[in-house]
């Protein structure tokens, strides 16, 4: 397989017509490997615009986002190289690998054991040394995420959710600096928006929500109760 021919259609035919116009976002694309951070069997899907299955099977649901789908969350997001990331759910480490290209430093929490090796392993065979996967559920108590590392220290410049949830949660929102930004996939089936929430002021929030797009739940966070008659 011609792995360079594959990422130049991924980008031209696939991000580019998906409103991904910002030059360094494209340029970034074609340096991070994403073939190094798929699984094995799936190497050959690793420019394909799908989502694709990461293990272990015990939760079923568990994937990389579509390579449009991260390239234009990451455009949304701007971010710049003096800021401090957290991204929700490290996955295979593709995401964390693209941010930490563009910020100081990125702590990206993954609820999976097998997950978090993965990513470790997969980040620092791309030498990249400015991103750390630590194991916590980010829906959960995350003063105590990861507790062997530290504790996790907001305030955050840029949050990212690397999958969908049915609202923004409030708890992330607390952890995000004046001028910082939150990037999610809410709502659910059949439609979601990609929606932005910035902090603007101590206690103002301005939210925007420019596409739509579908992405797998991330865990353990609150769905809207469903009533029946």
């Amino acid at each position: 397989m011609n792995y360079e021919q594959a990422r130049f259609n991924m980008i031209e035919q696939q991000i580019r017509p998906w409103e991904v116009l910002d030059n360094q976002i494209l340029s970034l694309l074609a340096v991070v490997r994403r073939e190094d951070f798929v699984p094995p069997s799936c190497k050959a899907l690793a420019f394909t615009d799908m989502e694709i299955p990461l293990p272990p099977q015990a939760n079923p649901g568990q994937c990389m986002l579509a390579p449009r789908v991260e390239a234009r969350l990451l455009q949304d997001l701007a971010v710049q190289k003096h800021e401090k990331v957290l991204e929700i759910g490290a996955g295979s480490g593709y995401m964390a690998a693209l941010l930490a290209h563009r910020a100081q430093q990125v702590v990206s929490l993954e609820i999976e054991p097998a997950l978090v090796e993965m990513a470790q392993r997969n980040l620092k065979k791309a030498g990249i040394y400015n991103a750390e996967v630590r194991q916590g559920d980010g829906a959960a108590n995350l003063a105590e995420a990861a507790s062997d590392n530290g504790p996790l220290r907001g305030p955050f410049d840029v949050i990212v959710l690397s999958g969908s949830v049915a609202r923004v949660p409030e708890a992330l929102l607390a952890l995000l600096k004046v001028g910082g930004r939150l990037g999610a996939i809410v709502g659910e089936e059949p439609m979601m928006r990609a929606t932005v929430v910035t902090r603007v002021g101590k206690d103002a929030l301005r939210t925007t929500q420019n596409w739509d797009t579908i992405a797998p739940r991330l865990l353990n966070f609150p769905e809207p109760s469903k009533f029946s008659f």
